[in-house]
């Protein structure tokens, strides 16, 4: 256990460091990612006024279908793209990407390429 602690302090540390030079705003707002064990959660947030734009996961009701069968690096991609259209929709082109501490690789790099699949600018 307390290797589990070990990691999520170091990957807290990192989170925190990101976190004190990255805003998002109504015009650019900062994509998160979150991972747990089972799911990927991908949120666009305004940090100016404290609210979510909307959020995406591999839970999203309306993206059961495309996920079924698929491990999760290419969920990830899946719900990164639909993400990317639903901001598309609302006018959001350019975001700011925040990994939350995780590294750039696997789930995290393929959330990241989905969403410029799908069009956003980061």
């Amino acid at each position: 256990m307390r290797k589990n602690r070990i990691k999520t302090e170091r990957r807290n540390k990192i989170r925190r460091r990101i976190r004190s030079t990255i805003r998002g705003t109504a015009e650019r707002p900062r994509l998160s990612i979150f991972k747990s064990n089972k799911h990927v959660y991908l949120q666009l947030i305004n940090d100016r006024e404290n609210v979510t734009i909307f959020s995406v996961s591999t839970k999203t009701a309306d993206l059961q279908k495309d996920l079924k069968g698929k491990a999760a690096v290419e969920s990830a991609g899946v719900i990164g793209k639909a993400l990317a259209e639903q901001a598309v929709e609302q006018g959001i082109t350019k975001v700011v990407f925040d990994r939350s501490g995780y590294k750039y690789h696997g789930v995290v790099k393929s959330a990241a390429d989905g969403a410029r699949e799908g069009g956003l600018d980061f």
